[in-house]
């Protein structure tokens, strides 16, 4: 039997009407183990119908006199943890704002970011700017920082990060706030240039 639907698979044909039986009988059992990995009825009922479909188009690699039920386990299984991995790789931006910040700009705008950078520093409050360069451009940790404003750390830090939110909200793909500030780099963007 087992030739004749290798043959009949491999020529088009469907696969036989006794597989098809053997795939209803295993239903229950596929769904049950769909929603213990799902957590959902509805999500439950996608992955049984891929395991399904996979199962019904790749029926010439069941051997028969082998386990029908922990073979469709298998293919339930691999199929839900397959979608969890593309999942996580996947950003929600129905509106295209992510998008439009990953793209990359010819080189020669790269002075007017900057012009743009120095306008919105410029905006900011002496104290917050003050703090933005030491720590953010010069490279001093927030403790030299702290000596050379004479003010405490938890002051330094205060108006850091003020100074990086507003910085932020000028531009959305600009999300300073996120990004951490080394208290020992000193980045060459900013450290060369006159601010």
């Amino acid at each position: 039997m087992h030739a004749s639907l290798e043959h009949s698979s491999m020529a088009g044909a469907l696969p036989s009407d006794d597989f098809g039986d053997d795939l209803i009988a295993e239903v229950k059992h596929l769904r049950a183990f769909a929603v213990s990995l799902s957590g959902s009825a509805s999500a439950s009922d996608d992955l049984l119908q891929e395991t399904l479909l996979r199962a019904w188009s790749k029926s010439t690699q069941f051997r028969d006199g082998t386990n029908l039920r922990a073979w469709l386990l298998t293919i339930l299984r691999n199929i839900f943890y397959s979608s969890l991995r593309k999942r996580v790789r996947e950003v929600q931006d129905s509106d295209g704002v992510y998008a439009r910040c990953l793209t990359v700009s010819g080189g020669q705008e790269g002075h007017l970011d900057l012009q743009d950078f120095r306008r919105a520093l410029a905006k900011l409050p002496e104290k917050q700017r003050e703090v933005l360069i030491l720590v953010g451009a010069s490279g001093h940790t927030y403790e030299e920082a702290a000596a050379i404003c004479e003010v405490e750390i938890g002051t330094i830090k205060s108006r850091l990060s003020r100074a990086r939110s507003k910085l932020s909200s000028f531009s959305p793909c600009r999300t300073l706030s996120s990004l951490p500030i080394s208290t020992h780099a000193r980045p060459a963007t900013l450290a060369g240039s006159k601010v």
